[in-house]
């Protein structure tokens, strides 16, 4: 992070030293202190007026800025598994208890990518131990990714150990750096607990149990709750420009990773005899245009090099409260609609050719495109980055589509989607003058981030 610049020497006071008669200053026991004392004494007021936060790590204020390194991109390579396999769950189990379980699951897993985030802001992973120990944790989500088509049966409990792994390896890693972590890391460990005891129950059939899914409920409620006990402002430093970066490249990552699992669908009927199905290689192409379409909603617009400008300018102090409301709360309905948006792509290239879709499937359809849209405005609304008016009625009108998939299909219903994520993009990129004043007006953003969740 970037620190106050010291200013330069003031010009000196006639007669030599303030309060030390000419001659005499710097001289001998009774002259004024040496230039090394001086500055031992200005440095050690300005470490007490410091945060607990810079005292931990001292260095980062002066340090330039740090960049996002690859292990880390390896990093969120393995997280947007973990992504691909809720996508997975909600294209084949399609129910509203589906739903519940994407949601518990991504709750806990999208707070601990956003602390192990957090932890390679303040150091990136230049060391062994911290390249080891952050390879221990990508081991955890692997297990966790691998465990989640069957993490509410007999596979809670294999779940719930990975859990524990990436929590205790991330605390180890972050205590190295700044001790602060000792007052958060009970309540991620007490999480990963409470998960492992809800694994244990079962029903009749093997599946979790009422209280199983509470005790994921009480797990979830832990550690969002924990900011209302232990603030990180003041605790915790953050550089925007690694912080802002690193939440873009999950971004790419996850909506890459999601047209590998699009692509590997549509790939799985074309080993059967009949020749070339061009309905569903259509459908395939679609979803390409899809997910090109929430790139350019978020990269092609520039909100990543606007959004890191927004957080440079921001305080240090406000830092920590804006990345909670921008980049961990904003970027919820984000990656669920990217979640969704896959599983009904999926869904759409298994029932290629089909009259109709259920309304479930059309609404999970609808539903993804909705939340991105309207994550995107909740993000650049929070950091004053962009107009958001196009962009939410367009996650109104997303959510409509869920009439023409039930009567037209859900190819149909995902032509219209790619429509509408280019609408906003194409009308914001008309002159200003060909727009009203109103929605000029309604669009404009404000100079300064809100730190408000």
């Amino acid at each position: 992070m970037t620190g106050g610049t010291p200013e330069g020497p003031g010009p000196e006071p006639a007669g030599g030293t303030a309060g030390v008669p000419d001659g005499d200053a710097g001289e001998g026991t009774g002259g004024a202190p040496d230039a090394d004392t001086g500055d031992r004494t200005a440095g050690a007021r300005a470490d007490a007026d410091k945060s607990p936060a810079a005292r931990a790590y001292p260095a980062a204020e002066d340090e330039a800025p740090v960049r996002v390194s690859t292990l880390e991109i390896f990093f969120d390579l393995v997280f947007a598994f973990t992504l691909t396999q809720l996508t997975a769950v909600l294209a084949t189990q399609l129910s509203w208890l589906a739903v519940v379980k994407v949601l518990l699951i991504f709750g806990l897993l999208w707070w601990m990518y956003g602390a192990y985030a957090w932890l390679t802001n303040s150091r990136p992973p230049r060391h062994t131990a911290e390249r080891i120990g952050l390879l221990a944790g990508m081991a955890g989500f692997l297990v966790v990714g691998i465990a989640i088509p069957r993490g509410f049966a007999d596979y809670g409990v294999v779940l719930g150990v990975g859990y524990l792994l990436v929590v205790v390896v991330h605390a180890f890693l972050y205590y190295r750096v700044n001790t602060n972590i000792i007052r958060v890391a009970p309540f991620n460990i007490a999480s990963a607990l409470l998960v492992i005891i809800a694994g244990l129950l079962h029903g009749p059939g093997g599946s979790a149990d009422a209280a199983a899914y509470l005790l994921w409920v009480a797990a979830l409620a832990v550690q969002l709750g924990s900011p209302l006990v232990v603030h990180p402002a003041g605790l915790f430093q953050l550089q925007p420009a690694h912080f802002v970066e690193r939440h873009s490249a999950l971004l790419i990552v996850a909506i890459g990773e999601s047209v590998a699992a699009i692509g590997i669908g549509a790939a799985a009927p074309v080993d059967r005899p009949g020749g070339a199905d061009w309905r569903l290689l259509a459908i395939a192409v679609l979803g390409l245009v899809v997910a090109a379409a929430l790139w350019w909603i978020v990269f092609g617009s520039g909100d990543d090099e606007r959004a890191e400008d927004a957080m440079t300018r921001a305080d240090t102090s406000r830092r920590p409260a804006i990345a909670l409301s921008a980049f961990f709360y904003g970027f919820i309905p984000l990656l669920l609609g990217l979640v969704a948006l896959a599983a009904g792509v999926l869904m759409a290239v298994r029932l290629a050719g089909a009259a109709g879709g259920s309304a479930g499937q059309s609404a999970v359809l609808a539903c993804g495109a909705a939340l991105f849209l309207g994550g995107n405005a909740a993000v650049r609304r929070h950091l004053r980055i962009g107009p958001v008016l196009l962009r939410a009625v367009a996650a109104a009108l997303a959510l409509c589509t869920t009439v023409v998939g039930i009567a037209a299909g859900l190819d149909v219903q995902l032509a219209v989607v790619a429509v509408i994520l280019v609408l906003p993009l194409i009308a914001e990129d008309l002159p200003a003058g060909s727009r009203t004043g109103r929605t000029q007006r309604a669009d404009d953003g404000g100079a300064k981030p809100d730190a408000a969740g």
